[in-house]
């Protein structure tokens, strides 16, 4: 994978997630603007459609992070951070599928599920997703002697 793609996926998946953690503080967290707005702050508008607007590219660029990064590592046997690369990819599946529920039901409680599967799987996500960029620059790795490796060689 590129430092570009890398970069970009970064990008998007940051922007993604801040911005549904924002809108979830915003929503769930402040009081309403006034007593007859839906509203919760000023800005919420403006972080959902951003939200709405970076997942799709997101969820593209997971798609080519699968085609180019994790199958491809896969099948070589790479191991290197591989615990948490499938959790992400397996935390892509209910992230996902929720926000899509979320968009298309109206039901008060298959509403209320969806805003739990994802906030929770999305919570998740974020989590691993900096566990998996840097968790092994927090665990030094072994060389084939035993002796650490320098970051340079690795």
């Amino acid at each position: 994978m590129s430092r570009g793609l890398a970069w970009t996926i970064h990008l998007a998946t940051g922007v993604l997630g801040l911005s549904g953690l924002v809108w979830a503080w915003m929503r769930y967290l402040l009081e309403p603007v006034d007593e007859f707005s839906i509203l919760h702050h000023p800005a919420e508008p403006d972080v959902r459609v951003l939200h709405l607007l970076v997942a799709p590219a997101a969820l593209f660029l997971w798609g080519v992070v699968w085609r180019s990064h994790v199958w491809a590592r896969w099948r070589v046997g790479v191991q290197q951070r591989r615990r948490t690369g499938l959790v992400l990819m397996l935390l892509v599946l209910p992230m996902v599928a929720s926000g899509y529920g979320l968009q298309v039901t109206d039901e008060p409680a298959w509403r209320e599920a969806w805003i739990w599967v994802h906030g929770v799987s999305g919570t998740l996500f974020a989590l691993v997703y900096l566990a998996h960029q840097f968790g092994s620059r927090l665990v030094p790795r072994r060389g084939a002697r035993g002796d650490h490796k320098s970051r340079e060689a690795a």
